[in-house]
């Protein structure tokens, strides 16, 4: 009996060694992760800060942190544990999903670029109604679509965070998810953070009891973010785009060849093959957010004049 229970105990030390030599491992395969969805993560931090323009800046870390806080609870407890679900049970149905969310990304970034070249005349009309919303309202409006947004790219980030740990035991893989959807939620919205306030930072650092080259420095700052948040606002739009039609792209077959082809035949100079990727990303990202909005103009067409 007792030799029983000792051998039951060393078959139980063999497995905490074994658990711990693969855990040894989880760093490593967090810092591989995050290397691979470092571009999802820039564009992530330029979307982002474009959601708090215009409102009550006391309001804006606040905002942030919102936004933040369902972006992990989003990836801890629906994401990551869905993505180890449908890789376990129906692996094919990940991509089919990506490119679903893709599509929507191309639609949001096509709709942005449409209004910026979209001409608005301004012509009083009698009897117009007029929707008057409250700050909260539009606050809680922000928070929704920046939500919205981050979970289509979040969605990606922990897919190819999962495509990354197949080959490795289930504890690790749900070890590695977890870390990188802790340390990308962190990272991301910690940057952003610090983005929106810069300006308040930049202000502090003027004021008269610092160094004369410390209050130059922080009136740059302020000079430099309206300007800086204004194009960090037009590489989101971009990024909406690129990311979309990328996921797209690597979805089917004869376009993930095509790209795959196109950055070997640059592969002497990345930054061409990067660049070349990503503006023909960009370009059917519009073309597909195009075609997108017109299926969502008829189909909206034909609900209406059925109801």
């Amino acid at each position: 009996m007792a030799s029983g229970f000792f051998a039951l105990l060393d078959d139980i030390s063999a497995l905490v060694k074994v658990s711990a030599a693969s855990l040894d491992d989880v760093p490593a395969q967090v810092a591989k992760t995050t290397g691979k969805v470092s571009g999802i993560v820039i564009d992530d931090t330029a979307v982002t800060p474009k959601y708090v323009v215009g409102l009550d800046p006391s309001r804006e870390l606040s905002i942030i942190f919102q936004i933040a806080k369902k972006s992990m609870i989003n990836k801890l407890l629906f994401l990551s544990p869905g993505a180890l679900l449908l890789g376990f049970f129906a692996p094919w149905a990940i991509t089919p999903i990506l490119m679903f969310g893709g599509a929507y990304l191309c639609f949001e970034g096509y709709e942005k670029v449409h209004s910026m070249f979209s001409k608005h005349h301004d012509v009083p009309v009698e009897n117009e109604n007029v929707i008057v919303i409250t700050p909260e309202e539009l606050e809680k409006e922000r928070v929704t679509g920046a939500v919205r947004t981050d979970i289509i790219l979040s969605a990606e980030i922990m897919a190819i965070a999962y495509s990354q740990v197949t080959d490795e035991p289930l504890l690790n893989q749900v070890v590695v998810m977890l870390a990188v959807a802790v340390f990308i939620t962190i990272a991301v919205y910690g940057f952003v953070g610090l983005i929106v306030k810069a300006d308040d930072i930049g202000v502090h650092m003027a004021q008269d009891k610092y160094h004369p080259a410390m209050q130059k420095f922080g009136r740059g700052i302020v000079i430099s973010m309206p300007p800086f948040l204004r194009i960090l606002s037009y590489v989101g739009t971009a990024a909406m785009l690129w990311v979309g039609a990328e996921i797209i792209a690597h979805g089917i077959p004869f376009t993930s060849h095509l790209l795959h082809d196109m950055e070997e035949a640059l592969a002497k100079t990345p930054a061409i093959a990067w660049l070349a990727k990503v503006l023909t990303c960009a370009v059917g990202g519009l073309m597909v957010g195009f075609l997108v909005e017109k299926l969502v103009i008829l189909v909206k067409r034909v609900f209406f004049k059925k109801k």
